[in-house]
């Protein structure tokens, strides 16, 4: 990397990061827009290293800075702190060589129109890289309100609940049955220098030992395999179909869980439903790089009346809308955009989705509800209030495999055999 590369990916770390902690701007929208920007795929990895390490140990940084610094800054300089986070991040979490990190970042303040303010970035970085970073409890990065809902539902695992959803999370592998098998791609991964780890519970899945740029993995451009967290591949577990069986996919984008039903069984009859049109297109790319057909509708499914043709499925999966809080260590600025109101919003989006999937489901048929959330309010109180309705409805305990027993269901939590935090209930509908 050019040394003037570096200093443009400095830059555009802190404006990413600018609008992200100050302008509540989306962290996946705006490296979306940043990411096309830098040819060199290493300049991509790096900005995006750097910006899911600032906003994981924010708090940690905003407090070392605090410590440190005569003055707190002021809102005109929000850009100069997303940078010093940026440059906080290099050193501390990702343990960048400590020369080319601060004089990239140094020379970025002047980039960015603060020459006057370089020598205090130079002065703060040099002290972190002498002293290191505070410890900070992880749990301050969540704000007061979903910490203490935590706290409530999950009182003996919530401080590690916490520290896990600190830490970055692994790159787990979905191999393609119907292209490879499981260990023999392992061992085409050996080949090729990259370590990854089986687990019992996952049959196609992978966990590499180092996470690694996507598009060298070996047939990744063909679709043998997809990146796919363990604990969203352990839904495909959930169904025994049969062969011709019609599935619903009632949330499908960006469409992993429906290529990985297709992957095991190409002879389904898979619809893949998503509300956003721009998303299902997500949906449509996913499927033809692993070699899958589905039909796809832009439709609510909350709403049967605007795309049903009345025939029931046999299965429909509802990965639902939710609170994303299973994710924290992929998505951190969910922690940055949450509001308490959200949560009422999406318990009654997911009551009436669940709802609507039973409606179009077949008697003797299977649902399947699940969650990237740790929230009571989403996943077992939501399934004990969906029993509650429905007498039909009939509670299928998918096991120990899947994680802690709640409300019927089970919950992984985040970190847990390596795997983001999800939660799954299966129910059956009782034949006519």
């Amino acid at each position: 990397m050019s040394s003037q590369a570096g200093v443009v990916v400095r830059v555009t770390a802190a404006r990413v990061l600018d609008a992200v902690l100050h302008r509540g701007r989306s962290l996946k929208a705006e490296l979306a827009t940043a990411l096309p920007q830098l040819a060199d795929p290493r300049d991509r990895a790096l900005l995006e290293a750097i910006c899911f390490a600032a906003l994981r140990r924010r708090t940690a940084y905003n407090a070392a800075l605090s410590g440190w610094m005569p003055r707190p800054l002021q809102a005109r300089d929000n850009e100069l702190r997303a940078l010093l986070l940026a440059g906080l991040a290099q050193l501390d979490a990702l343990q960048l060589p400590a020369h080319a990190a601060l004089s990239a970042t140094v020379e970025a303040a002047r980039t960015l129109g603060r020459p006057h303010q370089a020598g205090m970035v130079n002065a703060l970085l040099r002290r972190a890289q002498r002293e290191g970073v505070p410890a900070a409890d992880a749990s301050a990065a969540w704000p007061q309100w979903l910490q203490q809902r935590i706290r409530a539902d999950w009182p003996a695992q919530a401080d590690a609940l916490f520290a896990a959803s600190a830490q970055a999370a692994p790159l787990w592998l979905r191999v393609n049955r119907r292209m490879s098998g499981r260990d023999a791609y392992r061992t085409q991964l050996a080949e090729a220098g990259i370590q990854a780890e089986t687990v019992a519970a996952l049959p196609d899945g992978l966990r590499l030992a180092e996470s690694t740029a996507v598009g060298g993995l070996p047939g990744f451009d063909s679709g043998v395999v997809s990146v796919q967290d363990g604990s969203a591949q352990q839904v495909a577990d959930l169904f025994a179909l049969a062969d011709q069986a019609r599935v619903l996919d009632a949330c499908a984008a960006p469409g992993g869980k429906s290529a990985h039903l297709l992957e095991r069984q190409p002879g389904l009859r898979l619809t893949a439903l998503d509300v956003d049109a721009r998303r299902l297109r997500r949906v449509e790319q996913t499927l033809q790089r692993v070699g899958a057909t589905a039909t796809l509708k832009a439709a609510d499914a909350s709403d049967p009346s605007g795309w049903w043709d009345g025939v029931p499925f046999d299965a429909v999966l509802l990965d639902a809308p939710c609170s994303a809080t299973g994710i924290v260590r992929r998505q951190p600025d969910v922690l940055l955009h949450r509001r308490p109101e959200d949560l009422a919003a999406l318990t009654a989006l997911q009551a009436r989705l669940l709802d609507a999937a039973w409606a179009v489901l077949a008697p003797g048929g299977t649902l399947v509800y699940a969650t990237c959330s740790l929230l009571a309010a989403e996943n077992a109180e939501q399934i004990e209030a969906f029993l509650a309705r429905h007498d039909a409805a009939q509670l299928d305990d998918p096991g120990e495999a899947f994680g802690h027993p709640s409300g019927g269901g089970r919950q992984r939590l985040t970190g847990e055999d390596g795997m983001d935090g999800f939660f799954y209930a299966r129910l059956r509908k009782a034949a006519a």
